[in-house]
């Protein structure tokens, strides 16, 4: 692994923490799935290569940071707040994707002949 991919790494555990944090302080699936969507659309366009380990990363985060919030700060979630935090998953599909996408897509409207 090279250290420019250790750094994007590190920027997508950060992205995926912030993404929870906002689950847990705004508690609002709207701006979660934004942030999630964003995040991913963001590291989607950096590294187009495999662009599944995005979602993985960030929205594997936010259930995370909403158990830690129940562990360690006694934040008891309703059932319906731990299935939504899945739903990043979804939108961070999308971002991923399209990130690659978007980035194919520059790669091959200015590419030099």
């Amino acid at each position: 692994m090279r250290t420019s991919d250790v750094l994007v790494y590190v920027v997508a555990v950060l992205l995926g923490l912030s993404a929870g944090l906002v689950e847990i302080h705004l508690d609002d699936l709207l701006v979660t799935a934004l942030c999630v969507l964003c995040s991913t659309l963001v590291l989607g366009f950096i590294r187009p290569r495999r662009p599944w380990r995005w979602i993985i990363v960030v929205a594997a985060l936010v259930p995370v940071v909403r158990l830690a919030a129940y562990l360690l700060l006694g934040q008891t979630p309703y059932r319906a707040q731990v299935w939504e935090s899945f739903l990043g998953f979804v939108t961070g599909t999308a971002g991923a994707y399209a990130g690659a996408l978007a980035r194919k897509g520059v790669d091959e409207l200015f590419r030099s002949p």
